[in-house]
């Protein structure tokens, strides 16, 4: 039985970072994370990493199909962050982001990581982004680097 698996080193790999400055309170933290995993754990240089800044969750989507449209990158990483209010905002945005990059990644055929936090309090959002639960941030980095190195093993 032959497996494919992708791993983590991908030390050649041109990834993107895209985040929220909506709650960067929390996505400061998210940003940490995933530079740290891709340089330490996946030894992606410093120069092959590019830190994009946008203004909510919302606009993800956008910027990463551009992003990935430019072929300047082997993958993606979207972060932000969407607490639950007392509208219905919540379901508008969080929807929208995760299925706006679920969409590019498929269309635009390259790895886009989901680091987008979705969270009923501010509590629950600052566990996610490196207290109690991990830092999604960091997982979410880890997803894309192993994604570039399992689609490098499938012949389109």
């Amino acid at each position: 039985m032959k497996v494919l698996e992708g791993g983590l080193a991908a030390p050649k790999a041109r990834v993107a970072v895209v985040v929220a400055r909506f709650n960067s309170f929390i996505n400061d933290s998210l940003v940490e994370g995933a530079v740290d995993a891709l340089k330490r754990i996946g030894q992606v240089k410093d120069e092959n990493i590019t830190l994009v800044r946008v203004p909510g969750a919302y606009e993800l989507p956008l910027t990463v199909r551009r992003l990935a449209d430019s072929k300047q990158y082997d993958a993606i990483v979207a972060l932000g962050t969407v607490i639950r209010g007392g509208t219905a905002h919540f379901e508008y945005v969080a929807g929208g982001a995760s299925n706006g990059i679920a969409h590019v990644s498929v269309e635009a055929n390259i790895p886009v990581a989901f680091g987008v936090l979705t969270t009923e309090n501010i509590e629950q959002a600052i566990d996610r982004a490196g207290t109690k639960s991990g830092n999604k941030g960091a997982e979410a980095a880890l997803v894309a680097l192993e994604m570039v190195n399992l689609l490098d093993q499938i012949k389109a």
